[in-house]
C-alpha cells in the first residue's frame, strides 16, 4: 500500500511540475513542451533586398524621395513610428459585411483595422475583437505592394497615396462588396481591388499592373503582414498562448516562429516555394496571406523596427512590356481559428489551431465534442457528455484499479501488523508485503491505472479548451459564462477539493502518518492550482471524480461485505 502511494504522489508531482514548468516556458517566450517544434530548415533568410534601390517591404519612404533612401529593413517611417515624416492625406473608406466593419486607408490601399463583429472583446463585451489595428500600443496590419524601379523612379507600395476608384460599402445584391483603388507611380498603374463576401472572413486581394512608361519593368509583388512583439494582454502565467509568425509549405509543412527568434536572426524557416501561405496567429484568431497556388515565390521575416516585425512572400511578376497589364489574385484571411472553415481554404490552414505534440488525442475528442454540441446546444454539457463517454470507454480500467484498491483496503490491517513486527528492517518489511500483495492477488499499482489513463485526455482536454475559438465565450449555467476562463467565484474548484477528500477517504488509508497527511492535503494544493485553470477543464475533473466516487464505492463495499462474511 505504501509503494501505491508513493507511485501515486511522485505520479502526481512530477505532471505537476511538467505542466508549471511548460507554462513557465511559453509565459517566458519560449517552446512549449506540447507543442510541436518548428523545423529548421533554411539558415538564411530570404529578405526581399533583389532591387537595392526601391523600397522594400517595411519600409515607408516617403513617396517620391530619391530611391537611395529607402534603405532595406529601415526602421524609419514604420507604422507606429512617432518619427516618421507626415503621412500624405488620407481616405478612409469603411466596408461593413455581416462578420466583418473594416477600415482601408488610401494611402498604400492598407487595411488599418478589422472587427470581427461575431466576436466580444476579451475584456469589454460590449466591444468586438479587433485583428488589424494601429491604435494604442499595438500593431498589426496587412500590407501589399510592388518592389521594382522603372526609368520614371519607385513602383508603387504600402505608402503610395492611392484614389478610390469605387467603393460599395455594404453587401450588394450580390452578397459582396467591392473596393477598387488606384495608383500610378514609377510609369506604373498598380489597381488593388479588395472583395468581402456575405459570411466570409475571406478577402479576395487582386493587383492588375499596368505598364505605362515607354520601356519593360520587371515589377514584384509583396505581401507581409506586421505585428508588434508585445505579450498578449490576455494571457496569465497559467493560462498563456501563443502570438507570433506561422508558415506552411507542402515540403516542409507547419512551421512556427517567434518574434524572439526574429529579433535575434534565427528564425531558421522554408524560403522559398510555389504554394503554401504565410501568417499572424494568435490566441484563437488568424490572419493569413494566401499567395496563388503553383507561382513561385520568396518567403521572408524581418524585424521592421524597435518592437515590430514582418512575415512576408514576394513574388516575380516576370517582364511586363510598355501598355501591357499583369494581373495576379491573392486571399488574405482574417478571422477565427475555425477548424471546419480553416480547412475548406487552403491545405495546412487549420494547423494554426495547435493541439501540440497531443493532436492524434485532441483533434478526436474535439471531433466527438462538436457531435454532442449538434444535439445539446451548450459546451458545458457538451464536457459532462463527453467526460462520461470517457468514463464509460474505460471503465473495465478503472474498475480493475478500484478493486485492487478496495482490496488493499480490506488488508489494511495485515499491512499495519507487518509494519509494527520488521519497523526495524525495512528490507523484510517490503519482502513481507510484496509476498502479502502476491497471496491476496493485489496489483500494487493497480490504483495508479485511473489516474494515469485520464492524464493523456486531462492534457489534450486541456488543449482544447485552449485553442478552439468554437468555446471562447461559451456559457455553462448561472455564474459560468466563458468555460475557456477560470471559475470567477471559485465554485468548481471547491467542489473538486470535496470529491477529492471524499476520494481520499475511500482509498487505502498510508500507514505512515507523514504520508496520511499528504493525501490529505493534495485536495487542497490541486484545488487551488484550478483556480487558475479554464472552468471547462475543472468542470471535466469534477465530473469525472463524481462518478469516480460512485464507481469506486460501489465496488469498495462489495468487497467490504464480502470480507465481512
Amino acid at each position: 500500500m505504501e509503494f501505491n502511494k508513493r507511485t501515486v504522489l511522485w505520479i502526481v508531482f512530477a505532471i505537476s511540475l511538467i505542466v508549471l514548468w511548460n507554462n513557465w516556458m511559453v509565459a517566458n517566450g519560449k517552446q512549449s513542451l506540447f507543442s510541436a517544434q518548428p523545423p529548421a530548415q533554411v539558415a538564411q533568410q530570404n529578405k526581399p533586398t533583389d532591387v537595392p534601390a526601391a523600397p522594400q517591404p517595411g519600409t515607408t519612404a516617403v513617396p517620391g524621395a530619391p530611391a537611395a533612401a529607402a534603405t532595406p529593413g529601415a526602421a524609419a517611417g514604420a507604422p507606429g513610428d512617432p518619427a516618421a515624416p507626415a503621412a500624405p492625406a488620407s481616405q478612409i473608406v469603411t466596408v461593413t459585411t455581416d462578420v466583418v466593419k473594416v477600415d482601408i486607408d488610401s494611402v498604400g490601399g492598407v487595411i488599418k483595422r478589422l472587427e470581427l463583429l461575431h466576436y466580444p472583446d476579451h475584456f469589454d463585451k460590449a466591444r468586438n475583437q479587433v485583428l488589424f489595428n494601429v491604435n494604442g500600443p499595438n500593431v498589426y496590419l496587412g500590407q501589399t505592394g510592388l518592389i521594382g524601379t522603372s526609368a520614371a523612379g519607385v513602383l508603387p507600395n504600402h505608402t503610395t497615396p492611392f484614389t478610390v476608384k469605387s467603393a460599395q460599402t455594404t453587401l450588394g445584391g450580390n452578397n459582396q462588396a467591392q473596393v477598387v483603388l488606384e495608383a500610378e507611380q514609377g510609369g506604373v498603374r498598380l489597381t488593388k481591388t479588395l472583395t468581402f463576401r456575405k459570411g466570409d472572413y475571406l478577402v479576395g486581394v487582386r493587383h492588375d499592373i499596368t505598364n505605362i512608361s515607354a520601356a519593360p519593368i520587371q515589377p514584384s509583388l509583396y505581401l507581409q503582414l506586421q505585428h508588434d512583439g508585445n505579450k498578449p494582454a490576455t494571457d496569465s502565467w497559467f493560462m498563456p498562448s501563443y502570438t507570433g509568425p506561422t508558415l506552411y509549405t507542402d515540403a516542409d509543412k507547419y512551421q512556427k516562429l517567434t518574434f524572439e527568434e526574429i529579433e535575434k536572426g534565427k528564425a531558421d524557416h522554408s524560403t522559398k516555394a510555389d504554394n503554401g501561405w504565410v501568417a499572424i496567429s494568435q490566441h484563437f484568431f488568424v490572419s493569413a496571406f494566401i499567395p496563388a497556388d503553383k507561382a513561385p515565390r520568396d518567403i521572408f521575416t524581418k524585424k521592421i523596427a524597435n518592437n515590430l516585425y514582418a512575415i512576408g512572400t514576394v513574388q516575380a511578376l516576370g517582364t511586363v512590356a510598355p501598355g501591357a497589364t499583369v494581373s495576379n489574385d491573392t486571399r488574405l484571411y482574417s478571422g477565427p481559428q475555425d477548424e471546419q472553415i480553416l480547412e475548406t481554404i487552403t491545405p495546412g490552414l487549420e494547423l494554426v489551431k495547435d493541439y501540440g505534440m497531443l493532436t492524434v488525442i485532441a483533434k478526436p475528442i474535439f471531433w466527438v465534442m462538436t457531435q454532442l454540441h449538434s444535439m445539446l446546444g451548450n459546451w458545458g454539457w457538451t464536457i459532462v457528455a463527453l467526460t462520461i463517454l470517457i468514463k464509460l470507454a474505460f471503465f473495465p480500467l478503472s474498475a480493475a484499479g478500484y478493486r485492487s484498491m478496495a482490496k488493499m483496503r480490506v488488508v489494511t490491517p495485515k499491512m499495519q501488523a507487518i509494519r509494527e513486527r520488521y519497523k526495524s528492517d525495512p528490507a523484510k518489511m517490503q519482502q513481507a508485503t510484496m509476498e502479502l500483495y502476491k497471496s491476496e492477488k493485489i496489483n500494487p499499482l493497480g490504483g495508479c491505472l485511473p489516474i494515469l489513463v485520464q492524464m493523456p485526455v486531462f492534457f489534450a482536454l486541456y488543449w482544447v479548451l485552449q485553442a478552439s475559438v468554437e468555446m471562447r465565450g461559451a456559457p455553462w449555467i448561472g455564474w459560468i459564462q466563458d468555460l475557456t476562463q477560470p471559475d470567477p467565484f471559485y465554485i468548481l474548484p471547491v467542489i473538486y477539493a470535496v470529491s477529492m477528500y471524499i476520494t481520499t477517504k475511500l482509498n487505502p488509508q498510508p500507514t505512515d502518518p507523514v504520508q496520511a497527511k499528504m493525501m490529505l492535503f493534495m485536495p487542497i494544493a490541486f484545488s487551488v492550482v484550478f483556480f487558475f485553470f479554464p472552468s471547462g477543464l475543472v468542470l471535466y475533473w469534477v465530473v469525472n471524480n463524481i462518478l469516480s466516487i460512485a464507481q469506486q464505492w460501489v465496488i469498495t463495499r462489495k468487497f467490504e461485505s464480502g470480507a465481512a462474511k
